[in-house]
């Protein structure tokens, strides 16, 4: 390995540490263990709570009425696209689904139009100025924007990735730096392993097959927010075997979902046409993983000394995720959410699940199958609804653990994939929530019995 300089180390070392500690190391927080980004978007979002509401409607907007003006005006050719072009030049549909976030916002911001939009269940559970998923994601984004180059620009993927992929390889069809990803989600949350994953793709460190896998496998629901839903349940005091059951579900669907439909017929290219050889993976001969790692790692730190284009390079992050990303969720969350509050819809599809769950031998499978499905719309809605209807245990504490193992919830990690740049379309996320929702049902079941 090539020697390196003092100042290179600094620049490895310093950004990644602080990088992991921030992203990655709960800590104690009033009363609840937490990862710092998340300690500081909820103290900037206290701070402007008051107007919060009415900022993510005017970039609603904003996004609505630019997309507009950018497709009706005069098209450029992909290499001469600026940043703005880019931000707002989408295509017809995604300029109808920025307009219908907007127009939901509106609806909701001054309770316009039927409840069924704006009521605290549906756009106001998105938009609550204190609580809703698109505010505080607008104040998550500003420093996942400003901050997520700390994990990725000095070093620190290069370095995990070189030496876990001997085992995320084999087992995942992975590359080895989703390792952070999934660290990053697992004890961070689910959206900033979706964050990291589509600037990686992007960025071409991931193929199509591998961006998708990871952002619908590994962006997994935080231990901050499996807390809450145990407790919602009732069932706090099992804490330790359900997020138990929750790993060795969450570790058994990810061997399986990336081998079967609809991951499986992903493209092993990366966003730019290259095909997938494997070559970059190899440890050049004199190397081993850990050294060959080490050295991608310093040469990576010693090209990103600028800390003035990382914060630069960090606020177009944060525009493009705002712009992006939080009207789809507006949209399709909203949709999601009145399908489950105020139709059957959600109950009609999940008449499938009555006998599968009366198979398992799942007391009150009638009233537990649309609770299958019902997750979908939000993560929360299952433990919400199960809590005031189902009386067995072991039924509830099987709603919860389905309830954190399907990933996909449309108000949240879905709602960020379709925003994305990750090659996953709607009917495959629905796809993908079902065969979770299947496949992980008889672990599920079978380890409930066993604990009660």
């Amino acid at each position: 390995m090539q020697k390196k300089s003092a100042s290179t180390w600094t620049w490895f070392l310093i950004p990644s540490i602080i990088g992991v500690f921030l992203f990655m190391v709960p800590i104690k927080y009033e009363g609840d263990w937490i990862v710092p980004i998340a300690i500081l978007a909820n103290w900037l979002a206290g701070i402007v709570t008051p107007i919060i509401m009415w900022v993510a409607v005017a970039i609603l907007v904003i996004a609505a009425l630019g997309s507009v003006i950018m497709l009706f005006g005069p098209k450029k050719e992909p290499d001469k696209r600026g940043f703005w072009h880019n931000l707002f030049g989408v295509s017809l549909f995604w300029t109808v689904v920025r307009m219908i976030g907007a127009v939901f916002a509106i609806m909701t911001a001054f309770r316009l139009g039927p409840e069924a939009i704006w009521s605290e269940n549906t756009g106001g559970l998105l938009l609550d100025p204190a609580e809703g998923l698109v505010t505080f994601l607008f104040t998550i984004f500003v420093f996942a924007g400003l901050l997520l180059p700390l994990l990725m620009n000095f070093g620190l993927l290069e370095f995990f990735g070189t030496m876990m992929v001997k085992i995320m390889r084999p087992l995942f069809k992975l590359p080895g730096r989703s390792s952070i990803d999934a660290l990053a989600s697992w004890v961070g949350d689910g959206t900033i392993g979706v964050l990291l994953t589509d600037k990686q793709y992007q960025e071409g460190h991931y193929t199509k097959k591998e961006s998708a896998i990871i952002a619908t496998t590994f962006s997994v629901v935080s231990i901050t927010f499996s807390i809450v839903i145990i407790d919602t349940v009732g069932l706090s005091k099992y804490f330790l075997p359900f997020y138990g059951t929750v790993i060795v579900t969450g570790l058994a669907l990810a061997l399986i979902m990336p081998r079967i439909y609809p991951l499986s017929r992903k493209k092993q290219e990366y966003v730019d046409g290259r095909a997938f050889t494997g070559e970059e993976e190899k440890v050049p001969a004199g190397y081993n993983s850990f050294s060959h790692g080490l050295e991608n790692a310093l040469t990576k730190a010693h090209a990103n000394r600028n800390i003035g284009k990382m914060f630069k390079d960090g606020l177009k992050n944060v525009l493009d995720m705002w712009v992006g990303v939080i009207p789809v969720v507006m949209a399709f969350g909203t949709v999601a959410l009145i399908l489950a509050e105020y139709t059957s819809f959600f109950q009609i599809i999940g008449k499938p699940f009555e006998p599968y769950l009366a198979l398992l031998q799942i007391p009150e499978a009638a009233e537990a199958a649309p609770l299958m499905i019902v997750g979908f719309a939000d993560m929360f809605l299952p433990s919400i609804l199960a809590a005031g209807t189902v009386a067995s245990e072991i039924t509830l504490f099987t709603v919860a653990v389905i309830s954190v193992v399907q990933l996909i919830y449309m108000s949240e990690v879905g709602g960020l994939i379709l925003g994305s740049k990750i090659p996953v379309n709607f009917f495959e996320l629905f796809v993908i929530f079902l065969l979770r929702t299947i496949i992980a049902l008889p672990i599920v079941s079978l380890i409930a019995h066993m604990l009660f």
